[in-house]
């Protein structure tokens, strides 16, 4: 059966998502993934020291059934093994080296590997703290909502298929559960939310506020078997 991210991200009910850090990959969570309510797998990470993105891939796909979709932190991390990728464009920051140039450098591989894509506007928030995606991207994160809101519903108007609210790998906290609500009444395309989600009750409030996709990792990183009580939040 072909891929498509309508299979995955709708407008319409909120899924869980995944992000497998290719430095920190650990085929015991892939597995427990396979058999929970995760919709599909993020791989990526803001700045990979050892990690390589076609193994962890590969690898993915001996234990896990799931769809897994690049979510790169530059134009290196591509390969044709994965089902999709996001493009996205950090809209947040103005940094024309993470709007689009790093897209332009990137644009002729995934053409010559075939990936299907997915634009995606990337909006940092703030978390509390300087977030890993800030020090790397040299930009500082949205506070004020209206801001916020407006960047988002500018997404949309420039063609973007969603909109992902980042509050940024081992933020403090997540995003604002009236920032999650405002956003998306903003906007039609699907909302996705993630960055700093430690709970249950975490995932729960991003749900019922409006994300259509709750992202998690980290938490993960340190208790896997904690995703089988995040999946009754998704029965």
């Amino acid at each position: 059966m072909k891929f498509k991210f309508e299979d995955i991200i709708s407008s319409k009910k909120c899924s869980l998502a995944v992000l497998v850090d290719p430095d920190k990959f650990d085929k015991e969570l892939i597995k427990l993934l396979d058999k929970s309510k995760t919709k599909f797998i993020l791989v990526g990470g803001s700045k990979l020291k050892t990690g390589n993105i076609k193994e962890t891939v590969l690898q993915i796909k001996k234990h896990c059934k799931l769809p897994i979709v690049l979510f790169p932190g530059d134009e290196t991390q591509l390969c044709k093994e994965a089902d999709g990728i996001f493009i996205l464009s950090l809209l947040s920051g103005k940094n024309p080296e993470y709007l689009i140039d790093k897209q332009i450098r990137a644009a002729q591989k995934i053409k010559q590997l075939k990936l299907k894509t997915f634009p995606v506007a990337y909006i940092l928030i703030d978390g509390g703290g300087v977030s890993e995606t800030q020090k790397i991207t040299k930009t500082k994160p949205l506070k004020e909502k209206k801001q916020i809101i407006d960047t988002a519903l500018a997404a949309q108007h420039l063609g973007f298929k969603a909109v992902y609210l980042e509050a940024g790998s081992g933020s403090k906290k997540q995003v604002h559960e009236q920032i999650i609500k405002a956003v998306s009444k903003s906007i039609t395309i699907p909302l996705i939310v993630g960055g700093g989600i430690t709970s249950t009750k975490g995932i729960h409030n991003a749900k019922k506020s409006g994300a259509n996709v709750v992202v998690i990792g980290n938490i993960l990183e340190k208790n896997k078997k904690i995703v089988n009580e995040f999946s009754k939040v998704f029965e």
